[in-house]
């Protein structure tokens, strides 16, 4: 009997030993866990903003019936929160690790207001969304294309319109094509260029503006 007993008996690790054994195997465990998520992380997200351009002339002088930019339209397939670049007629680049860093179109409007600030007369120019005096006029610019083409020029089609009165009558319409040569293809470098190019759009709106 107790030789048959001593064949059933089986042989078993010290508990010590086997709670060695276990932490091994789960610390083996987490670490190839935490090597496959550390593979799997996508690069961090880059942003880019707009700035103003100086002005290429000292401040305007004299004096002009004030005017507030009310609104900036840009075309819907580039006012998305990812850097996109029309590289043709029919194409888009869609930039997915890199954000501007609020809505294009905002982000435009505030640039060119800034701009505009610094080449019109002091005190002529009403900023978005501010209180305007009664007689202030209305500008409106309208993007019409905004493209990058194979030898890095930036070119950008816009259009602004002067209105005044209630109802509003329109007393100035121009339209300009603006080119600007990009230091870099990358999303950074096409931030910087796109904000010269607001800046020489800001020449052009300046200097069309009547007085009255």
């Amino acid at each position: 009997m107790t030789g048959t007993a001593g064949n059933r008996t089986r042989h078993r690790l010290p508990r010590t030993n086997a709670m060695r054994l276990a932490a091994i195997v789960i610390g083996s465990l987490l670490a190839g866990a935490m090597t496959i998520a550390g593979c799997s992380h996508s690069p961090p997200m880059r942003y880019v903003t707009l700035s103003a351009a100086p002005a290429a002339t000292p401040l305007a002088t004299g004096r002009i019936e004030p005017v507030q930019l009310t609104a900036l339209h840009i075309p819907g397939e580039l006012d998305r929160p990812e850097v996109v670049t029309q590289i043709s007629g029919n194409q888009l680049s869609v930039d997915e690790g890199t954000r501007w860093g609020a809505p294009l179109a905002r982000m435009m409007r505030r640039t060119l207001a800034e701009d505009l600030l610094s080449r019109l007369p002091e005190g002529s120019f009403v900023l978005p969304d501010s209180p305007a005096p009664t007689a202030t006029r209305a500008l409106v610019v309208t993007v019409l294309d905004l493209e990058i083409d194979t030898s890095k020029t930036l070119r950008m089609q816009a259009a602004w319109t002067l209105s005044t009165g209630r109802p509003d009558r329109v007393v100035l319409t121009r339209q300009a094509t603006l080119s600007v040569e990009m230091p870099d293809s990358n999303a950074a470098g096409q931030a910087a260029s796109l904000s010269r190019a607001l800046g020489e759009l800001a020449d052009r709106i300046a200097a069309s503006i009547p007085s009255r």
